[in-house]
């Protein structure tokens, strides 16, 4: 079902609640506590798309598991969220596909990984090779100054 379709608000409370099992008043309720936000006619009434009637099946699978309604909200919450980061990785996947296919067709031929350098005002990220060409590079880890070692001297008897 194309998306526009699916979030066209056309079902009466009645058919909404009958599609997704409930009742209703059962509608009204969630409406009340914010879990559902059906659109409006210009005279006040209801109307219930296809993604409300599927929100009401998961509020109903939520509240069968044994959530409150407040639980019931805070899943709903965290569910779009995860959403929303998983748009947004999916997004920097294909940044970072697009941009080593870009490398690749400059001629880049390089065997390890790119690593970006930290763009900090007080530290400096330091790269070296770690074999064949200078172009395959890896960041060096930081480490801690060497203290000077005093020389050995043998303890004499």
């Amino acid at each position: 079902m194309n998306d526009k379709r699916f979030h066209q608000a056309v079902y009466v409370i009645s058919v909404a609640a009958e599609l997704a099992g409930v009742h209703p008043q059962t509608l009204r309720i969630y409406e009340r506590k914010g879990l559902l936000e059906p659109a409006r006619t210009p005279g006040g009434s209801r109307r219930y798309s296809d993604a409300d009637v599927a929100l009401l099946q998961r509020i109903t699978e939520l509240s069968e598991a044994g959530l409150n309604l407040a639980g019931v909200q805070r899943v709903l919450e965290l569910e779009q969220t995860v959403a929303a980061l998983q748009d947004e990785l999916d997004n920097v996947r294909r940044t970072q596909q697009r941009q080593a296919a870009e490398l690749l067709a400059s001629g880049f031929r390089g065997r390890g990984r790119l690593m970006p350098a930290n763009r900090s005002d007080t530290s400096v990220t330091l790269y070296r090779a770690t074999r064949g060409p200078a172009s395959v590079i890896e960041p060096v880890e930081p480490v801690e100054p060497v203290k000077p070692v005093e020389p050995f001297t043998p303890k004499s008897e």
